[in-house]
Formats: C-alpha cells, sequence, structure tokens
C-alpha cells in the first residue's frame, strides 16, 4: 500500500473534472492510502450523492479555503473561473508536504510536481499563448505569469509524469504544448436504467452547470426553434447554480419563467437525474469547446439520442456523427426536427465509458508508476 496524495484545484464547481476526481479516489482509496488536497468548501458527502460515487479518503484544505473560495467566488462571476490560480497556490502548498507520499495524482491537469505523479488533463491550464489544433486559447498576461509561477514557463513536464487526456482533442492540446504523448482515458459513466423507447417522453435534457461557457440558454433556444417548427417538445435544464455565475443564473431562470415548456432544477439527486435521464429520449450539450462532455456521455449512457456542438471532445463521444454535431442553433433545431420526425433512435452502446474500466485503468497506471519509481529510486 502506497501513500498516494490526489491533487485537486477545486471542487466548489461540481463538474465534470470534480466527478473524476471522486471517482480516481474511489478507485485508490482499497489499495492505498489516499489523501486528497484541495482548495474546496464542497464536503465529499455532497459530491459523492452529486455523482453516484462513494469516495471516502482523508480530506486536506489549505488554512483559510473558506474565506478565500468565498473571494474567488464573487471574482469568478466576473472575471471566470481562476482555475490556473488556484492551481499554483494548490501546487505552492502541497510542496511543503510532498516528502510523505510515495505518488501524487493530480486530476485538475498538469503540474511540475516533485515526486512521481499521474497526471489526469481536462484540458491544459498552463502556457495557453501555444498554438493547438484549433488556436491559441489563452494568451493573456495573467496566463504568463501562473505558467511561469508553476514552473512550466520552459513547457517541460517531469520525465516521471504519466500523462492521461480525457480526450483525443485534449491530447492534442497537451502534445502541442509539451511535445508529450498522452494516452486517451475518456471519464467514467455507467449505464444509466432507462425506459423503453416508446414510453419515453418526447423531451430534451440539458445537464451541467448554470453557467456562460455551457451556454444554457442555447439549450432553451433550440427548444423554442424546434417548437416553432410544430414539435411539442419540452426541456429540462439540470445542474448546479454556483453562486461564481449568479448573474448568469438570474438570466436563465428569467427566460424559465417566460416558457411553461422549460423547467430548471438545480442541486438534484443523483437518483432524479437518473430518472430524468431515463424517461426523455434527447440529450443536448451546448457546451462549444468541451473538452470531452460528462453530460454527453450521460445520454449515451441513459439510452437517449445526444447532440453536442461540433467541436472539442465531444467528437469523442458520439464517434463523429454528422447526425448529431452541430455548429449553430439553427443547424442544432434542423437535426433534433429530423430526430423528431424520423423516430431515430440511439446507435451507441450504453456501456461506453463504464466506471469499472475506467477504475481499473487508473489503478493500473498508479501502479505502474510505483514500480517504475521503485525500480529508479
Amino acid at each position: 500500500m502506497a501513500r498516494v496524495a490526489v491533487l485537486h484545484n477545486t471542487l466548489d464547481f461540481n463538474g465534470g473534472a470534480d466527478a473524476v476526481c471522486l471517482h480516481v479516489c474511489e478507485a485508490l482509496q482499497a489499495v492505498h492510502d489516499v489523501t486528497l488536497f484541495t482548495i474546496s468548501t464542497t464536503p465529499l458527502a455532497a459530491l459523492n450523492r452529486l455523482f453516484g460515487t462513494s469516495a471516502d479518503v482523508t480530506v486536506e484544505t489549505l488554512p483559510g479555503t473558506g474565506p478565500l473560495a468565498g473571494l474567488l467566488s464573487r471574482i469568478d462571476d466576473w472575471r471566470g473561473p481562476q482555475l490556473a490560480f488556484r492551481s499554483v497556490v494548490l501546487d505552492r502548498w502541497f510542496r511543503r508536504q510532498a516528502d510523505a507520499f510515495d505518488l501524487a495524482v493530480s486530476t485538475a491537469n498538469e503540474f511540475a510536481l516533485p515526486l512521481p505523479s499521474v497526471q489526469y488533463v481536462h484540458f491544459p491550464q498552463f502556457n495557453g499563448h501555444v498554438p493547438g489544433p484549433d488556436g491559441v486559447h489563452d494568451d493573456g498576461v495573467a496566463d504568463r505569469v501562473w505558467t511561469r509561477l508553476a514552473g512550466l514557463a520552459d513547457r517541460q513536464l517531469p520525465d516521471d509524469a504519466a500523462l492521461l487526456a480525457n480526450s483525443s482533442y485534449t491530447a492534442d492540446h497537451l502534445a502541442a504544448r509539451y511535445g508529450r504523448a498522452a494516452t486517451v482515458l475518456h471519464p467514467p459513466v455507467d449505464p444509466i436504467p432507462g425506459q423503453p423507447w416508446a414510453e419515453r417522453e418526447r423531451g430534451v435534457v440539458t445537464v451541467g452547470r448554470i453557467a456562460p461557457d455551457n451556454r444554457t440558454l442555447d439549450a432553451i433556444e433550440l427548444v423554442d426553434r424546434v417548437r416553432d417548427r410544430g414539435h411539442d417538445l419540452h426541456l429540462h435544464l439540470v445542474g448546479s447554480a454556483p453562486d461564481a455565475y449568479r448573474s448568469y443564473v438570474d438570466r436563465v431562470e428569467a427566460a424559465v419563467d417566460r416558457r411553461a415548456y422549460v423547467t430548471l432544477e438545480v442541486a438534484v439527486p443523483r437518483e432524479r437525474l437518473e430518472t430524468l435521464l431515463g424517461r426523455h429520449r434527447y440529450g443536448v450539450n451546448p457546451k462549444r469547446g468541451e473538452h470531452f462532455g460528462m453530460a454527453l456521455a450521460e445520454y449515451v449512457a441513459a439510452g437517449m439520442v445526444p447532440f453536442a456542438h461540433d467541436s472539442g471532445g465531444q467528437r469523442d463521444v458520439v464517434e463523429g456523427a454528422d447526425d448529431r454535431l452541430y455548429g449553430t442553433v439553427e443547424e442544432a433545431a434542423d437535426l433534433l426536427a429530423a430526430a423528431v420526425e424520423t423516430d431515430a433512435r440511439p446507435r451507441l452502446p450504453p456501456d461506453r465509458f463504464a466506471v469499472d474500466r475506467f477504475h481499473d485503468r487508473v489503478r493500473a497506471v498508479v501502479a505502474r508508476q510505483l514500480d517504475e519509481a521503485a525500480a529508479t529510486g
């Protein structure tokens, strides 16, 4: 049994990266002594309920996390997520305790860690000025500052770091920034029980944080357009409503209040989410440049017909299908209306991203890194 530190900058956004963190903890806790380092206020119990996990590990939080998280939440509302800053703070704090561990597992992207590591990259968080397959993602002063403070201005990741990426899209960006190949390991999503197709409601479900980058309002516009074509669809918006996006949440709530066929549910238990997915036919993920698309993968797992913006790692989830990927909301309306009119059925297996498969791969990669560290140490 090894001493393993899991690093995750914040669990307070309740998104797909946080689900991966909880699953990594769950995968490793039975075979290793695991400690989670994070700058978060959300308790594991709440996250376990949200993600359907059973993570039960020691949690270390930075002293003063409560006030710091509250301050960052207010800044996030007008400046966007300060994830790179959080990661730099986490890195500096963890380094003081790194000698107590045999291995570190980052579930919050790349780090220049002083010990052997496994680094799961949802999307590279530093060196954003380096062009990737679809251009530059962050050429701002802040990116260069955080990159330098993270010790990655030379674009050299540690040789003893095993790199995992959530999609081929992310792996391509990682290679462009650091010249390193990553193994693609899609995030875990178990099959979700659902009703027979004929008994499912002709409705749409959109899951995810109510946030500008998730384009929640696009989902409402999409259903508006399909209804204008004579199809009696309704929409369920399901997700968290973080204080960091309060102003956008207010706009979404106002739009929902004006439409009897749109329902907004926040902080729902896992059972309720799975019930909604298993009862409906269509799932839509409006976010652009999604690094993977956990919600989209859940639509597949629930036996729904999934639709997503034609960008990012979402292409992996639907295997690049032209009739499931769109460029504009109008194109999305065309695809969804066609699916309704032709009674299109799901084509992908629900167990495509099975949790057991993910857990086994994580344990295997960690074991290999520990063996290599022992052989060279």
